[in-house]
This record gives C-alpha cells, structure tokens and sequence, in this order.
C-alpha cells in the first residue's frame, strides 16, 4: 500500500514477479491525464490563443454548438468569484475549458436557445460522437459531430477557411489536412475533429427517434491538438522493466502518429522501429490478422494504436499462448474482459471504474506506471523470499534426517530426540520463515530475467546451495556421533548435546548464507532488515536456555565454554562454504530435466 499497490489477490503479487509482458494504457498511466489543448487549427491556419478574436463570429457559434450540445461534461459557474468547474472525462474537461475559457462559450444559454433531438454517443470502435440539433431562432435543424481527426475528416467534403468561407474538400486539400494531423499527432497531441452541416429534413418537437444521424458531406469545423504530458517517472520504470526482462506493450485509441511519439517518449519504442518493422500496428489490422499471423506477429509488437477493448483481449490470448504471463492495466467497464483473461489484471485506482477494480488482482493507487514496476519487483521479492526459504528449510531436513537414519541403523538410537527436533523445526519454520519472509526488494532483483511458468521452484543454484551446506553438516554431526566422545573426552550425554547445539548453531550461520542465493556477499543491506537480526539474536538466546537451563525439557547436559565455542567455530565454517560454492558454475539446464525419459 506504501508503494501504492492495493493488493486484491494475494497469489497476483508473485505471479507479477514471473511477468514476461505488460500491456499498458498510455492516458493516465504513462501520461499525467492532465489535458489540454494547446493547438487550433482553422481551415488550413493555426491560431494563437490571442488571435481568436479575428474568427468570424458564424464559425465561433458553431463551435460553441459543436463543443456545448456534443459533450458529456458539464460546467458549472460558481455565482461566487471562486473558478469554474468542469467535469467528465479528461479530453471533455479539456475541451469544455478551452471553449469557455478562450472562446468566451457560455454553456447555459446554448442548452436554453437549442433543442437537442437526437445524439449518437461515443463509440471506441468509430471515435465519434455526433448531435442533432434544432436552433430555436431560426427552426433550422443542425448536425455537428466530434472525434478523432482522421475518422471525421473522411466524413468531410469541404471546410471553412480562416474567413469563413466554405470551400470544397478534394484529394489534395485532404493530403494537407491529414499532414497537419500528423504534424500534431507527432508532437504527442491528441487531434479532435468537429465537423458540422445543415439537415434540410424536418422534424418536430416531439420526434425523439432517428434511425442515423448524417455522416457524410458535413463541414469540416477545425481541428485542435490537446496536450496530456507524460509522468516524470515513466522513462525510467519502462527502462527498468526492460532491462529485467519484461517486454512493454503500449496498447491505445489514439492515431498511429501520437501513439508513436507518446511510446518513443517513454521508451517503449526505438527511434529506428515502425510501422513496418512490425512494432507498430492500428487494432484494426490486428484484429483482420489470421490466428496464425497473430501469434507469430505478437511478440515485434510494441504500439498498438486505434485500439478497442476487443483488439486488448484478442492480444492477451495470443501472448498467453505463446506462453508468456501477461499483466494488463485497465481503468474502463470495458476492459473487465482482458483483466480477467490476463495472468495478473491491473486496474487503476483513480480512472478506474469499480467494475475493472473488481475484475483486477491489484489496484495501482496512483494510476502511474513506475507503481506497476514497483509491483514487479515486490513481486519477485516475494517468489524470492519464498526460494530462500525452501533452500534453508530442505537444508535443514536433509541434514537432521541423514544423521538420524545414519545413526538409528548404525547403533540403534537416535542423536536428537524428538522434543529436539520439535525445537529445531520450530526455529525454522517459524522464526527462519519469517527472518527470510521478511527482506524488502532491492534493485538487484530487476537485474534478472523473469521467471516463466516452466521453470521450477528450486533452482540448480539452490541445489547446489543446499547440498553444500547438507554435506558438510552431515559429515560434521557424523564425525561427533561417532568420534565425539574420544575427541572431546566426554560422556554419551554430553556427546548428544554437541550434536544438537552444533546442528542448531550451523542453521543459524547458515540463515545468513540464505539471504542471497547467488550474491557472495551475504551481509550486504542486513544492518537495515533489524527483524532478520533480531530473530536472529532471539534464537541464539533460546538455545543457551535449552542448553543451559531447561536439562530435563531438552534432554541436555550444560557445556563449558571450550565446548561452546568448539560448536560455533564448527558452525561458522557454514560461511566460507558458502562463498566457495558459489564460484562453482550450474548448468541453466534444471538438473532433473536430464533425468526425465524419452517417449518411446
């Protein structure tokens, strides 16, 4: 929660360490979703924002049209001095504050002089919305459309010019409009279109049905460019993931153009990739892809652009079956499909609709994507604790059962006794488990590759860990069942003491070596887990008293201090064990695949 993670599935947390890919949303997550519009193109001629006052006042009644009656925000204008309000979503906000703002709209008097008929909502797959409307003036019946620039510019066969003029829209005049389009969508703005045009049809006052609204032969209005800056940290977090082994997919409505520019800024997309290496493709042309292209284009892909919630899932399911583990962020209603389908679903905390936070496993509170990196290294931290422990723990039992079984064939009786064993488990199942459990993530660990499904859970480095330590407390407790005696020159009591206070003291020196499982280091960053240490010195106190004072409990005979000290000298050389097999290089190979059987 600290680092902004609600975690609603407790299982989603380590399966985040294993993710091989993230598919991301660009607005909100990798950009701040604070937007604005920055760019206003009329005709063919950009404006300044003290320039429009030169706009013909026909036109600028037409776009207070276009932005007041075709919207789902609302203003509100305080009678107090205090600022307006906008809301709805954040290019509404963005819009609507433009209109009022610079364009002096005032929303209120437009709904009171205007009849609304008929409105077409947005749709993700089209990227329109349109409005029909009737002036109450003149009874003339207007439709205006918005959305993306390209989709309403198809729709357009003229434009008005800077003075208002209507001209005709061919091929040539559509080139240059779709430069400019591009020219903003490369600066990473967001281009809307508003377009425009006078139904001759009549309708009345109580006809609330149209089958259609009209899509063709409208006005080209004008075109604005709304700014959504990326996070501050969003470089940085791409880069670690990528530089740990996670593959970073953009997936998102906005044109081709801006989705490229938005990905090369955050580092998902190289300067040298394009369309046409294959890391760049619109939803729909991924989506008309036959299965089997899909599955062996998925893995090039890095934008995705004009997307739907469909084009989102279809994604996760190709990815998942070329088998990688698949995150996906998601904040609306209709992402719930591809956050269920997803390995782990990331929902955003404060875009999110309570509909995707409950399809998700892991909300991300503050709807930034350096929080989903975070996650993965939690992640990971925590498949890696567990690791840790799995190698102290099978250490532990290797060693007690081999002296045990050794010792019962050999001479009949056992070297620990059962109240013995209890104690040893008990420090390491409890208090080693949360010694280890406890260790925070490091950058250490985004240094490796994720882990796949595939891969098994004690790795060849952990074998090679753990046979090391087992071998060499095996020999140790051997040698003083058998040899203790004369070496020491003591009694069979005393003999079994040793052994115990040997075999707990080696698993305390040999908690330390756990920490790292590849690092020879085993005492970097201890001074700030105060927990591990404390456990640490907890146990350490507990087997002086069961030694020392609890005779009868134990079955134990008090030791002088040469004997104390011979028991920790035999269990610190668990140390320098450690740091030498770890130069001891282990195939990537897991050791018992070359055990498995060829099908016959």
């Amino acid at each position: 929660m600290a680092d902004q993670a609600m975690v609603r599935k407790l299982s989603a947390c380590e399966t985040m360490g294993s993710a091989t890919t993230i598919c991301t949303d660009k607005t909100g997550t990798l950009t701040l979703n604070q937007m604005k519009v920055t760019k206003f193109w009329l005709g063919k001629e950009s404006f300044l924002a003290n320039a429009y006052s030169s706009i013909a006042p026909y036109i600028l009644e037409l776009f207070h049209e276009g932005v007041a009656l075709n919207t789902t925000g609302s203003v509100f204008k305080p009678n107090s001095g205090s600022e307006i309000e906008f809301s709805g979503s954040p290019t509404e906000k963005a819009i609507l504050s433009w209109a009022v703002l610079e364009l002096n709209m005032e929303m209120k008097q437009l709904k009171q002089s205007r009849t609304i008929i008929f409105i077409e909502a947005f749709n993700s797959k089209k990227k329109r919305s349109g409005v029909l409307m009737r002036r109450m003036v003149d009874n003339t019946t207007h439709v205006h459309w918005k959305g993306a620039a390209e989709m309403i510019l198809k729709m357009c066969s003229s434009y008005y010019d800077a003075s208002g003029i209507i001209k005709y829209l061919d091929d040539v005049e559509k080139m240059k409009f779709e430069q400019i389009i591009e020219g903003m969508a490369a600066s990473s703005l967001r281009c809307i279109a508003f377009a425009h045009k006078e139904v001759s049809e009549e309708y009345n006052g109580d006809d609330k049905e149209c089958k259609k609204l009209e899509d063709d032969g409208l006005i080209l209005l004008g075109l604005v460019g709304i700014k959504d800056p990326c996070r501050s940290g969003v470089k940085k977090a791409v880069e670690d993931c990528q530089y740990a082994g996670v593959n970073i997919k953009m997936i998102t409505g906005d044109n081709i153009f801006t989705a490229k520019a938005i990905a090369t800024e955050c580092g998902i997309l190289a300067p040298s990739q394009d369309s046409l290496s294959g890391a760049v493709v619109e939803g729909e042309e991924f989506r008309n892809y036959t299965p089997e292209e899909r599955l062996e284009k998925v893995d090039k892909i890095c934008v995705m652009a004009r997307s739907s919630p469909f084009d989102k899932l279809l994604m996760v399911e190709c990815l998942k079956q070329k088998g990688h583990v698949v995150a996906v962020t998601g904040d609306g209603t209709n992402d719930a499909p591809a956050l269920k389908e997803a390995d782990i679903g990331l929902s955003m905390g404060i875009q999110g609709t309570e509909v995707a936070k409950e399809s998700s496993d892991i909300v991300i509170l503050d709807d930034n994507f350096a929080s989903v990196a975070t996650v993965v290294m939690w992640g990971r931290c925590v498949y890696n604790n567990i690791q840790k422990f799995i190698q102290f723990q099978l250490t532990v039992n290797v060693a007690a059962l081999a002296i045990n079984f050794v010792a019962a064939v050999s001479a009949g009786e056992v070297p620990l006794t059962a109240v013995q064993l209890l104690w040893v488990n008990l420090i390491m199942d409890t208090l080693g488990a949360l010694a280890l459990a406890t260790e925070k993530p490091t950058k250490e660990l985004m240094e490796k590759p994720a882990v796949g499904w595939t891969e098994p859970l004690i790795t060849n480095i952990m074998w090679r860990n753990l046979l090391a330590q087992a071998l060499y407390q095996i020999a140790i407790l051997l040698t003083l069942q058998f040899k203790g005696k004369p070496i020491f020159d003591v009694t069979e009591k005393v003999k079994d003491t040793l052994i115990f206070n040997t075999f707990v003291l080696c698993q305390v020196f040999n908690e330390f070596n756990a920490r790292k499982l590849e690092k020879k280091n085993v005492f970097k960053g201890i001074h700030r887990n105060r927990l591990f240490l404390g456990i640490i010195a907890i146990t350490i106190v507990l087997q002086v008293v069961m030694v020392e004072f609890l005779k009868k409990f134990a079955d134990t005979e008090r030791l002088n201090w040469v004997q104390w000290c011979s028991c920790i000298g035999l269990a610190a050389v668990t140390w320098p064990i450690g740091w030498i097999v770890k130069w001891i290089p282990v195939p990537q190979r897991p050791i018992f695949s070359y055990l498995k059987m060829k099908k016959i």
